[in-house]
């Protein structure tokens, strides 16, 4: 197989459905692709009803091409990430993995279009978000949850408002920004630099305002995050944590515990915002419905991450009073998805945080709607019936 077969194929199986998120190449499996959350075999011809080993791995190796690296880092690490294109028509970014001693591929679809906050529906709090001076933004949630797609309307934002200079480190680059006002220097995992640590380490003599880290993979790349951050750099990056509680957490276990105190004072200086995502299927099945967690920071959130939370300090019962400050809990999101008829009841308890009050505001609703019928409880209660009346008499007419 050469390069412009497999662009043929890629370009067919991006063809066969609509909302198509990932490729997947599987051996014993056939070509499949991953359309609104769920996987879907796609038939060409000739049909592969199963993919063989021999094929998966000349599909592997006609991405990787001659890179080196990559290859090493399959050898000795069991996978390993790149970048595919098929000439202008789309953009991947791919992982191959060693699976069962064979190869496994799965490929992302990047937008081609940049994304903004307006197109994507988000809340006016991002563009708060987008005219921070420095401190940490954090954007977190479960692979494929749209996390890099957040930020790069984010970082669109500050390129449509801010003449500074933007230093992004990714792994691969999937958004390609144009100069507007900013000016962007995109550096690619593995082509500009040979590790994420380094990388924000070189980026801290770049004068840059803007520092996008891709993920923060380990303790390194937090302490070095942090100093930006305290240095007067806006940091955006990315967890893969469900929730604002479990972020901090994941961040401060990265440390020894002698260090915990130190970490919880310099996050509560540092952090400004956690964005938490989650897609979730839309009723009828044709799409997905982006929730979000927000939360900025104040007093009783630097409070919470110096001393941790407990039963009368929680970062859900945070957010949740701050409300008309535009943030958000998940619940808050699931509820308005609810209103608008855009998730059904079934998915919204799947989804909420706390489930008994998600059940008794989906009550509240219905009850608004007149869907929800008061229920008989069940007891009854022997009252005595009133006697009835006499008949009245009948009056008899005279001769």
């Amino acid at each position: 197989m050469r390069k412009p077969e497999l662009d043929l194929i890629l370009t067919s199986m991006l063809e066969a459905f609509n909302g198509i998120s990932d490729i997947l190449f599987s051996v014993g499996r056939p070509l499949q692709v991953e359309a609104f959350g769920e996987l879907k075999e796609v038939n060409l011809h000739p049909d592969l009803q199963s993919l063989t080993s021999h094929q998966t791995e000349t599909i592997a190796l006609n991405i990787i091409g001659f890179n080196r690296r990559l290859l090493r880092e399959y050898l000795t690490m069991g996978s390993c990430d790149c970048s595919y294109a098929v000439n202008d028509r789309a953009r991947f970014r791919v992982n191959i993995f060693r699976q069962k001693g064979n190869f496994g591929i799965v490929m992302r679809k990047s937008q081609s279009e940049i994304p903004t906050l307006a197109a994507m529906g988000l809340s006016p709090i991002f563009h708060k978000i987008a005219l921070e001076k420095n401190g940490l933004v954090l954007v977190t949630g479960a692979t494929g949850s749209g996390k890099t797609t957040t930020l790069a309307a984010v970082l669109n934002e500050i390129n449509e408002n801010k003449a500074v200079h933007v230093v992004t480190l990714e792994d691969p680059i999937e958004f390609v920004h144009p100069h507007k006002k900013a000016t962007f220097s995109q550096r690619e995992l593995g082509q500009d630099y040979d590790d994420f640590p380094n990388g924000l380490r070189a980026a801290l003599r770049q004068a840059p305002k803007v520092i996008l880290v891709g993920e923060m993979r380990d303790r390194r790349t937090v302490e070095i995050a942090l100093t930006a951050a305290e240095t007067g750099h806006l940091v955006l990056s990315t967890l893969h944590t469900i929730d604002a509680g479990q972020s901090i957490n994941r961040i401060l276990g990265m440390f020894d515990n002698a260090e915990e105190a130190q970490i919880r004072q310099r996050l509560s200086d540092t952090l400004r915002y956690i964005v938490s995502q989650r897609l979730a299927p839309k009723q009828g099945g044709n799409g997905r419905v982006l929730l979000t967690e927000v939360m900025g920071s104040n007093l009783r959130v630097r409070e919470a991450i110096s001393l941790g939370e407990n039963e009368n300090r929680s970062f859900y019962d945070i957010i949740d009073s701050n409300y008309s400050f535009g943030w958000t809990t998940f619940d808050q999101s699931i509820m308005r998805a609810y209103e608008a008829d855009m998730l059904s009841e079934e998915t919204a308890l799947l989804y909420a945080t706390r489930k008994g009050k998600m059940t008794q505001t989906i009550d509240g609703i219905k009850k608004q709607r007149g869907l929800l019928e008061d229920k008989a409880s069940g007891l009854r209660l022997d009252v005595p019936e009133p006697a009835k009346a006499p008949p009245a008499p009948k009056i008899l007419g005279t001769a």
